[in-house]
């Protein structure tokens, strides 16, 4: 009995200290996982939206070496009735608004400053678009119309394999794609999983086989169709995202503070929702948006390029939203006002018809109310035009 007992003992030991090998070998894994799951609980969500580097890998974007760019304090703007209802309502974290270029309103909120890099969200889609358009005039990118299989030869045999480019900057790829935050098993947090454990991206998407519809036939926000369009871009230039979105987006903007990507374990960009930036520096993309791609003086991004792309052309359903070309266009909006949209409250909301462009930041825990989006955008829209 007593032999049993020693080497029931010893076993027990043995697999404890196994668990302790394992537990230290894959600390770093365990860590980001823990972090991925608790990324937005209440109490947590707003620091971690400051610091998403402590749950996944991350890329730096350099900021280049030239000045800080200048955007000049304006006269301060009175805010519409009911703003700081809406501010608490939504968890805002920032609120910047800019009237021909000048800061009329700046203000941080449940802890936040001005000095935290904040989470894109799905913002990021519309920097990528904005990338893409350089590109596409340069020549790298022969034609939006091309297969994505033309640059992307990994997703051959994939539920891509048919889709153009332009179906994946217009979300009609028709790839089947559960994009429910609430469902544990959905693809969306499958796909944050694989990004916490250090996966690959690229084999993800190619991995995606069913389709809901044949490409271009109906519109459906599909996510990991921005990653698509970044694995085309990797293709046809033979560079990383980073190093592209810095040297002909980022650079020209002159920002405060370097941003940096989430990323996978092969340190491919999370395109599709993964950028990190001050508030301010936000203001400078959606600034030279509003100014037709211009930026002090230079053309940053082709103006023919903004036009197409922040116009209502995919096939979304009367009533609904339009979509271009990774940018959002508000019900009823006039040509001119358009919007770079996150999942959690996120937005540069540009209004060309006003000069006013607007940053919202947030950690929105309540997304799935139905009336919240409605809420941000009439709130947004009775900002621009108290100016």
């Amino acid at each position: 009995m007593r032999t049993i007992l020693k080497w029931g003992l010893r076993l027990v030991l043995m697999a404890l200290l196994a668990a302790v090998v394992v537990g230290l070998w894959k600390r770093e894994e365990i860590t980001r996982l823990w972090a991925v799951n608790t990324l937005f609980d209440e109490g947590k969500i707003v620091g971690n939206f400051s610091n998403m580097e402590r749950a996944f890998l991350t890329v730096p974007v350099s900021r280049g070496d030239g000045p800080v760019s200048d955007l000049p304090q304006g006269e301060p703007m009175t805010l519409p009735e009911g703003v700081t209802d809406w501010i608490a309502a939504r968890d805002l974290t920032s609120l910047l608004v800019l009237d021909e270029g000048k800061i009329v309103h700046e203000s941080y909120h449940k802890g936040t400053g001005a000095e935290d890099r904040r989470i894109s969200w799905s913002m990021a889609k519309s920097y990528l678009s904005a990338l893409f358009g350089i590109l596409l005039e340069e020549g790298a990118i022969g034609s939006i119309d091309a297969p994505v299989t033309e640059y992307a030869p990994l997703l051959a045999g994939s539920a891509y394999d048919g889709a153009t480019i332009r179906n994946v900057l217009q979300m009609t790829s028709g790839v089947e794609f559960d994009e429910d935050y609430l469902d544990y098993d959905s693809d969306i947090n499958r796909m944050g999983r694989v990004l916490a454990l250090g996966g690959t991206m690229d084999g993800f998407a190619a991995g995606l086989t069913a389709r809901a519809a044949q490409p271009g036939e109906r519109w459906k926000y599909v996510s990991i169709d921005t990653h698509v369009i970044g694995m085309v871009v990797r293709g046809a230039t033979g560079r990383s995202i980073p190093d592209l979105m810095a040297e002909k987006v980022i650079a020209p903007l002159g920002l405060e503070a370097a941003p940096y990507y989430v990323s996978d374990g092969e340190g491919v960009a999370f395109v599709l929702g993964g950028l990190n930036m001050r508030t301010r520096d936000y203001a400078r993309f959606g600034l030279m948006f509003e100014q037709m791609g211009a930026y002090q003086g230079r053309q940053v991004v082709p103006a023919d390029w903004v036009a197409v792309s922040t116009r209502a052309s995919a096939p979304t359903e009367p009533g609904e939203m339009g979509y271009g070309y990774q940018w959002w266009m508000p019900v009823d909006a006039p040509e001119g006002v358009f919007m770079a949209r996150g999942i959690y409250g996120q937005y540069i909301y540009i209004d060309q018809t006003r000069n006013v462009v607007i940053v919202v930041t947030a950690a929105d825990r309540q997304f799935r109310d139905p009336g919240a989006h409605a809420e941000n955008v009439g709130m947004m829209r009775r900002i621009a035009e108290a100016l």
